[in-house]
């Protein structure tokens, strides 16, 4: 099985929107230094826009259409151009502000999702991680990305977001590799607090956690961490940017793959047991 770019969607996007702009280019018998020299730009930009290397901003959209005699088509263009540049948001835009912005953004997502199903290869997933353990976290990664470090109130944010878990008619299924379990976010105080608290979190009737053992003989390799919100929408995490996915094509994949991974997963009693033993490997 081979899963589809998790980018492809934006880049499909991106792509539409570029051979519009060319459309109208042509349809007004132009080059696209023409366009270029009318707009006031350098000529190489048209070129740019036109081969997806750069993504137009409203005022550049507006521009080449009233070069191209086509001011119409601006606003239609301008929602187009909009609808591509949110399915593509590299992280150090997200945080540009902190993180704790961004976990608050998330809210109505998550109070309006019915079934949450969450595929995390390298960390706890957030819906079960407690506040020193996404301190941590959330702290690495404003250190790497050179954001603004709000890590403990970010934290608070997370958890406040995860409240849903005790909410209402929510329902969630978890998967993460076993080696989640050993890597090691924090102290060996963090990573017991952590480990502890998604054997309580495992008790809750909402919550399906399962854990892929290393042992599992694989029929789907591990993945980048994603989550499948009902079925409108995945976001997919990569280590520069969150890829927002609403094709319903690309949706059908990414479900596909969770559950051939939920397939390798164990659950209940299996699952505390690797949870036990990654607590005493702490020692």
């Amino acid at each position: 099985m081979t899963t589809a770019s998790p980018s492809s969607a934006a880049q499909a996007a991106r792509a539409a929107l570029a051979r519009r702009l060319v459309g109208l280019r042509r349809d007004a018998g132009l080059k696209a230094y023409e366009v270029a020299d009318r707009c006031g730009w350098h000529k190489s930009k048209a070129s740019r826009i036109e081969n997806c290397r750069s993504l137009p901003s409203d005022d550049d959209i507006r521009a080449w259409c009233r070069a191209c005699g086509a001011d119409d088509h601006a606003p239609d263009l301008i929602a187009a151009s909009r609808t591509a540049d949110e399915m593509y948001q590299d992280w150090k835009r997200l945080h540009r502000d902190g993180i704790k912005p961004f976990q608050e953004s998330a809210v109505p997502l998550y109070r309006r999702t019915r079934c949450f199903r969450v595929y995390c290869s390298n960390v706890v997933p957030g819906l079960l991680q407690t506040h020193p353990y996404a301190t941590t976290l959330l702290s690495a990664i404003s250190t790497f990305q050179g954001t603004p470090n709000d890590a403990a109130d970010a934290a608070t944010a997370r958890l406040d977001r995860s409240r849903v878990i005790y909410e209402g008619d929510h329902r969630f299924v978890l998967l993460a590799e076993e080696a989640v379990l050993r890597y090691r976010i924090g102290d060996a105080t963090v990573m017991a607090g952590q480990l502890g608290k998604l054997l309580e979190l495992m008790s809750l009737p909402s919550v399906a956690f399962g854990i892929i053992p290393l042992t599992a003989e694989r029929r789907i390799w591990p993945l980048e961490t994603f989550m499948v919100f009902d079925a409108d929408r995945v976001l997919v995490e990569t280590l520069s940017a969150e890829i927002a996915i609403t094709s319903a094509s690309e949706i059908a994949v990414y479900a596909k793959a969770f559950a051939q991974l939920q397939e390798l997963a164990v659950f209940g009693a299996r699952a505390r047991a690797l949870v036990r033993a990654a607590i005493e490997a702490l020692g």
